[in-house]
């Protein structure tokens, strides 16, 4: 519910459990008010009594104005501000400095408009907040969309150039707010390569933290979210507040607390390296964020935005839908495959209770490693006989899916299309291009480039039974230029790069809707909730180790649902780690997000032919939890020498607890485990442990843990029975 109250040009915003409150100050600025719990807009919250105290004269700008202690909504360049802005507009003549005054603004039904990029799909209400910037031809337009059922608000902002004469942007960033102490810890999730989104907490104090991405992708080593966390703070307990942006390209998120120990959060697009000229009469739209409130933990945060990612970003065709349950030739075979491997490996597969075979890397253009044919999107006929035509009728033959792995955004130097089009690759001419992976990057800047792939990628869709697409990006950006662009516009590159893949992405799904597509990211580089608005799941990480993923999945879980991450089960030792773990840990780990197989069938043994069969039951047995339900983690692996989560159905009819042991430790006994999130006054039995007992014991009691060996997994399914 949005409030507009006029006599003291004050927006009260109200969603599931928060309120949002700001107000027009004595000098126009847009002031925040309050972000947190429930409130009401009383009128002394606008007076010199409260807020109004920290509003400056109209008619004195000057430092001595204390401007540099405002709490601001879209935060201005100079005139006695010294904390960092969220727009910087740069007239023809130089000039910075800017002073974004209320103009006007409009409540609707339903969600602004943001062409091009991921978005809200459906519902909500808005308020649209113009302001005119005093000093230059901007006008600036804060988008605020809140849900009755959500503790989500999503925010972006629109730079229009009212003017005729061209201004430029060294920064737009997407949203700021305000808070009037800055007695709180931030986490980001951050990590590397097969070790992804590891949570980090710190404490703010005096300055700018910056959490951010230069790499033209939202990257393996930070993820688009931080988290501000009151002390004391816990999964269950206490106020925190999540950010994060619906964007999948270099980004930054800045806290920064100011000399009076107020804090300023605001972030967006990365401003490093970026420029925009914008025309006279033109829109730079930035990227959506949601940001997140809870009063009850870390694991109330999670679950909204669980539900906010299912409910108003993925695919509501594809969301609840049954995922595929993939066996991956990947790690069976790598580039060495023909086309009787692989049948030999679908006969066993199908024999296994998965649905979907996919056929990963190495099946286009003269591909036998990885320094050859990116960008050559035609079958290798010599390794496959028939094409893949002949790989789909074999998967349809035994009753599989067919699914294909792709890269669209690569180049290699050694292809045909490198040969026709080397300017198709995002290089400059006379310098040595940085590579990795053997690979360049393709110049997505260019429209030309894009309906290239799309041409040659829909040509392969169409040639044979498809139902699952695996899209990689195995490398990040490295050189930030297009020859199609002027000098004075490089600092568009990154941004322009992402708008072209989101088009490529959104033309290639709204084509075949039929198909199911995985965003993948040499792992989990680039999973992030742009990516959820196409893709309804991500490759979770290349590590698919089963301690390591209790770690990546715990982490990935703070701010994305479950059912966005894939999972799968691999041989041992483990190809990243060289770890051996239980084959039925694997399982039950895999279990907890869309799972599969990433392993060699025709080399399994009969006991662990017998157990893919048990898994792939009873993960479908639990799918609809994994799918729709409410995550409470119980047990931290960063921490304690047990991982554990459960996931319980939406009527807390039923929960399934997953857990593994990491190690035998002497003397380690009687462990307990509390099960939070069920039905206090229902009864509730456990199969596996033939426990039965009330909702509450559970809670306030607990179950003990399993004395397991190393690496030892355990799931549990528990039914309400009253």
């Amino acid at each position: 519910m949005i409030e507009y109250d006029g006599a003291h040009r004050a927006f009260i915003l109200t969603g599931k459990r928060f309120s949002y409150i700001m107000f027009v100050n004595r000098a126009g600025f847009l002031q925040t008010v309050h972000y947190g719990m429930p409130a009401d807009g009383d009128g002394y919250l606008f007076s010199d009594r409260y807020a109004g105290n920290k509003s400056p004269d109209p008619n004195d700008f000057n430092v001595d104005a204390q401007q540099d202690g405002m709490p601001c909504e879209y935060a201005c360049f100079g005139h006695g501000d010294y904390r960092a802005p969220s727009a910087v507009i740069i007239g023809g003549d130089g000039f910075r400095a800017s002073r974004f005054v209320y103009k006007s603004h409009k409540i609707y039904k339903g969600s602004p408009s943001v062409d091009g990029m991921p978005h809200i799909r459906r519902g909500g209400e808005t308020l649209a907040i113009t302001l005119a910037d005093e000093l230059s031809t901007a006008e600036i337009k804060l988008n605020y969309t809140v849900f009755d059922d959500s503790d989500v608000l999503v925010r972006n902002a629109e730079i229009r150039n009212a003017g005729k004469t061209a201004v430029d942007l060294a920064r737009a960033y997407s949203f700021c707010t305000e808070f009037a102490d800055a007695d709180f810890s931030i986490m980001r999730l951050a990590g590397r390569w097969a070790a992804e989104r590891t949570p980090i907490t710190t404490e703010i104090d005096y300055g700018t933290v910056r959490i951010e991405s230069a790499r033209g992708a939202s990257s393996h080593q930070m993820n688009p979210f931080a988290a501000l966390i009151r002390r004391h703070t816990t999964e269950t307990a206490g106020e925190c507040y999540g950010f994060n942006l619906l964007y999948s390209g270099s980004f930054a998120i800045l806290a920064e607390k100011s000399q009076y120990g107020m804090l300023r959060v605001q972030g967006g697009i990365n401003d490093f390296d970026f420029g925009w000229k914008l025309n006279g009469g033109e829109t730079f739209v930035t990227p959506q964020a949601a940001l997140c409130y809870s009063r009850c933990g870390l694991g109330e945060m999670s679950r909204e935005y669980a539900d906010f990612f299912r409910n108003y970003i993925i695919d509501p065709k594809k969301v609840n839908a049954h995922r595929p349950i993939v066996l991956n030739n990947w790690e069976a075979t790598y580039f060495d495959f023909d086309t009787n491997k692989l049948f030999g490996i679908i006969d066993e597969a199908a024999n296994l209770g998965v649905d979907t075979f996919v056929l990963d890397d190495g099946w286009f253009g003269r591909r036998d490693d990885d320094k050859s044919s990116l960008g050559d999107w035609f079958v290798n006929t010599e390794k496959l006989r028939g094409g893949l035509k002949a790989v789909s009728e074999k998967c349809k033959s035994v009753g599989l899916k067919f699914g294909l792995w792709l890269e669209p955004e690569m180049i290699s130097e050694d292809s045909e299309l490198f040969r026709a089009h080397p300017d198709y690759a995002m290089t400059k001419s006379g310098v040595t291009p940085c590579r990795s992976r053997n690979q360049l990057v393709l110049d997505f800047t260019r429209k030309e480039v894009v309906d290239h792939i799309f041409n040659v990628v829909k040509s392969v869709l169409e040639s044979c039974r498809i139902d699952y697409v695996k899209w990689d990006f195995n490398r990040c950006l490295t050189e930030f230029y297009s020859a199609s662009l002027p000098c004075d516009r490089q600092g568009e590159v990154a941004h322009r790069y992402m708008l072209g893949v989101y088009d490529l992405a959104d033309r290639l799904t709204g084509a075949f809707p039929h198909i199911f597509f995985e965003g993948c990211a040499g792992g989990g580089g680039r999973f992030d909730g742009g990516m959820l608005y196409y893709f309804p799941q991500i490759w979770t990480s290349d590590d698919t180790d089963a301690y390591e993923r209790t770690k990546i999945q715990w982490g990935t879980s703070m701010c994305y649902p479950v059912s966005a991450m894939s999972c799968h089960v691999s041989a041992c030792p483990n190809h990243q780690t060289q770890r051996m773990t239980p084959f039925a840990t694997r399982g039950v780990i895999a279990s907890l997000g869309a799972t599969g197989y990433e392993l060699d069938p025709t080399a399994l043994t009969d006991e662990e032919k017998a157990a893919v069969r048990a898994q792939v039951s009873d993960y479908l047995d639990i799918e609809d939890i994994v799918l729709g339900g409410d995550l409470y983690r119980l047990c931290d692996p960063f921490t304690d020498n047990y991982f554990c989560e459960m996931l319980v159905s939406k009527d807390k009819s039923r929960a399934y607890i997953v857990g593994e042991r990491h190690r035998g430790v002497p003397c380690d006994l009687d462990n307990v485990v509390k099960l939070v999130g069920l039905d206090r006054n229902g009864t509730y039995k456990i199969h596996e442990l033939g426990i039965t007992a009330s909702g509450k014991t559970l809670e306030a009691i607990g179950v003990l843990l399993p004395r397991l060996p190393d690496y030892g997994g355990f799931r549990w399914v528990l039914e309400k029975i009253n």
